[in-house]
């Protein structure tokens, strides 16, 4: 055992998701032994770009195609066995050691084929008032979790497994049958589950509280990856428009089983402009010719769904909240280079309500109330950064931009993405 203690750190996303996390969890992964992702499921879509070739991962971490990093599937996470079985697949054509690098918490909940049905049901149902679910089974699958009576990934090998799924199946079934919902064929998605079932168990599951703090113990460095972003928290999020979990740093702990002692230091990231899929407020969102810019520059489809995202320039007042709540030691912002060409780059630095008045702060009314964003206008700059390697290369009005959100925020910013590949990063001094 080593006599230097191990630690972790967090790595985040500060917004409504699809901030760039998984290129920054590998670019980060060399100075880690471990990459484990502590919550969400397979509606996150994290995409890393190596050598011009796009990888698009949903459940595995993002240190997997690191050939001696060790990558954990945490307990706090809900996984389908048949999108991490393809995803598997995928990522072991590209030349990942999955068999080796990868392991499963026993804890994490599995999602059953009637989640999927369930959450399309229960999304068809709301009508107008749908909550923009990506329809992956993932609110299901944490409902039956916190309700204890779901299915874990350790159930896969317990003998009576087929009898405990037999009977949520049943309880399940009951509940779709109560939304009037028939547009399924139960029988071709039990087949592809327990196919993925049984190929999954080949797979190395451990214990996964005991498992990291050992590593922990060991001296090893961790690096606990989030999914989705701060404000689609279950908690502190825009709510009911959120995930099904808690995405602040807070949620390491449980997700992982890891003491917050262990916690070196929190990591955020944040776009240099604003992005969000499906319902729920977003008061920098921009409906005119500069949005759909931002939506066709920064390519903002969801790497799992494929859905366009509403775009809008950045929100202070949501960032500087993210920061509070996750303790966020350090800023990484990503997609600057969209942003060049704009003669003005507007920031949103406070809300005005509907009686006019100036909102400083995230509040509860947030989702029932009107709010819009008053901005501060920046001078744009016009050069392209995708080729800058350097901070001394950095446009002068690009560099009094990052200047002014340090000061904003209180966090410095230290590292500046310009572009999809690992490449394109600049680390600040």
């Amino acid at each position: 055992m080593s006599n230097t203690q191990g630690y972790v750190d967090v790595v985040l996303g500060l917004q409504w998701g699809d901030e760039g996390k998984g290129k920054i969890a590998d670019f980060l992964t060399p100075n880690y032994d471990v990459v484990a992702r502590f919550q969400g499921g397979p509606n996150a879509g994290h995409s890393l770009e190596m050598n011009g070739i796009k990888h698009v991962l949903n459940t595995i971490p993002s240190g997997i195609f690191h050939e001696n990093c060790i990558n954990l599937i945490g307990n706090g996470v809900v996984m389908d066995p048949v999108r991490l079985m393809e995803e598997i697949k995928r990522t072991e054509v590209a030349g990942a050691n999955v068999k080796k690098n990868l392991f499963i918490s026993r804890k994490a909940n599995i999602i059953l084929p009637t989640h999927k049905l369930l959450d399309a049901a229960s999304e068809k149902d709301k009508g107008d008032q749908k909550i923009g679910s990506t329809l992956r089974g993932i609110g299901p699958t944490y409902r039956d979790k916190y309700g204890r009576s779901g299915i874990r990934a350790g159930d896969m090998f317990d003998p009576n497994f087929t009898e405990k799924y037999a009977e949520t199946i049943k309880r399940h079934l009951a509940l779709i049958q109560h939304y009037d919902f028939t547009e399924f064929d139960l029988e071709s998605l039990e087949n592809e589950f327990f196919q993925a079932i049984e190929e999954l168990k080949t797979y190395q599951f451990v214990d996964s509280e005991y498992f990291i703090n050992d590593l922990i113990h060991q001296g090893k460095r961790i690096l606990a990856e989030g999914a989705q972003g701060s404000m689609l928290d279950i908690d502190f999020g825009s709510y009911p428009f959120v995930t099904s979990s808690n995405t602040i740093s807070g949620g390491m702990t449980v997700g992982l089983g890891v003491a917050p002692k262990h916690v070196r230091s929190v990591k955020g990231i944040f776009k240099a402009y604003c992005t969000r899929v499906g319902s729920g407020p977003f008061p920098s969102e921009l409906f005119d010719q500069t949005g759909e810019d931002l939506r066709v520059k920064g390519h903002e489809f969801g790497a799992t769904t494929g859905r366009p995202r509403r775009c809008g320039w950045l929100d202070l007042v949501a960032l500087k909240y993210a920061v509070m709540l996750s303790g966020v030691d350090e800023l990484i912002m990503m997609k600057s280079d969209v942003l060049s060409g704009f003669e003005k780059v507007c920031v949103g630095t406070g809300y005005i309500n509907a009686k006019g008045e100036h909102v400083s702060t995230i509040p509860f009314d947030f989702v029932s109330a009107e709010f819009e964003s008053a901005y501060t206008e920046h001078e744009g700059w016009s050069e392209d950064l995708t080729t800058v390697r350097a901070e001394s290369e950095f446009p002068s009005t690009f560099k009094s931009y990052i200047d002014w959100l340090e000061k904003e925020v209180g966090v410095p910013i230290k590292v500046v993405s310009l572009g999809p590949d690992r490449v394109q990063t600049v680390v600040r001094n």
